[in-house]
């Protein structure tokens, strides 16, 4: 089977610094928030802590799903892979594969793309639905099927199109069956496991149990400790309304759990590493209750 992977030095750069940037970001930001008192500080941080603590693990993913980027060839299959997304064609379903540049109109590129990055579904005017598996906009190919057409970006287009004709000027050995794996896969098998959904199902009603808590209550708290000091003594009191902050993290937890989680259960022999991550980011969240708990409980 012949490779031909995409060029991945400059998306992986660009996408692991972006990456710790913005983890940076968000943590500077939720430090900032806890000693600020309510009011617009208070509100700006704690926004600046939301809008950069999401795209972090999404940039993170890429970076992971781009070492895995590769392109196959042999006899039978064309096979596409990208992280967790896998498209196998059949070669005898491969009606062309050509550059970008033969287009009528130029290609219209998908909205959030990166290099290393460039993943998504556009239409276009002259050829329909077009799904994009590529790291490179300037090495892209299109690989048509009966069903839809695939742009992907190999290091070298060259010798991936002298190899493909080559491929079919030798023609088929067998008849292969296409196939297509999302990455939602690993979400359907995992719901399908009744530990694995009692898991996420407890992390995330204590999860949003804890945030319904702490919102109702904050309108009627004056001053809480939040922590303590190491011989034991409560911390300064700073604002009840900064209590929030628990719940946002602990749900900032429960979700990296469960995305490091379903990075375990797509492998069989790693599922039970999964299954106790999910333990633990429900534990984690009932030790924030508690948490919570102790910290109304104290005497100012």
């Amino acid at each position: 089977m012949n490779e031909f992977p995409p060029s991945r030095q400059r998306g992986l750069v660009i996408h692991i610094v972006l990456a710790f940037v913005l983890g940076l970001i968000s943590l500077v930001a939720l430090w900032f928030a806890t000693q600020s008192a309510v009011g617009l500080p208070f509100t700006l941080y704690l926004l600046l802590f939301v809008a950069t603590v999401i795209p972090a693990p999404i940039l993170a993913y890429r970076a992971y799903a781009l070492t895995r980027a590769n392109y196959l060839l042999d006899r039978n299959t064309l096979r596409l892979v990208w992280g967790l997304r896998v498209e196998e064609i059949p070669i005898t379903e491969v009606e062309w594969i050509r550059p970008v540049t033969g287009l009528l109109a130029p290609i219209s590129l998908p909205l959030f793309r990166l290099p290393g990055g460039i993943l998504g579904v556009t239409r276009q005017p002259d050829i329909g639905k077009v799904e994009f598996m590529a790291s490179e906009a300037r090495t892209l190919l299109l690989v048509a099927t009966p069903r839809q057409i695939y742009a992907i970006s190999p290091e070298n287009p060259a010798a991936f199109s002298a190899a493909f004709q080559k491929t079919i000027e030798l023609g088929s050995l067998q008849p292969v069956k296409g196939r297509s794996q999302y990455p939602t896969f690993v979400i359907a098998r995992a719901w399908d496991d009744p530990l694995a959904r009692y898991l996420w199902m407890a992390g995330g009603f204590l999860n949003i149990g804890l945030l319904v808590w702490v919102t109702v209550l904050i309108p009627t708290l004056g001053f809480v400790p939040l922590g303590f000091r190491p011989g034991g003594a409560p911390l300064d009191p700073i604002p009840g309304s900064q209590l929030i902050l628990l719940p946002l993290l602990s749900g900032f937890l429960y979700l990296v759990g469960l995305l490091f989680g379903l990075f375990f259960y797509r492998k069989t022999d790693q599922q039970i590493l999964a299954l106790a991550v999910w333990a633990s980011g429900a534990l984690s969240a009932l030790f924030f209750l508690v948490a919570v708990f102790f910290i109304l409980s104290t005497p100012i």
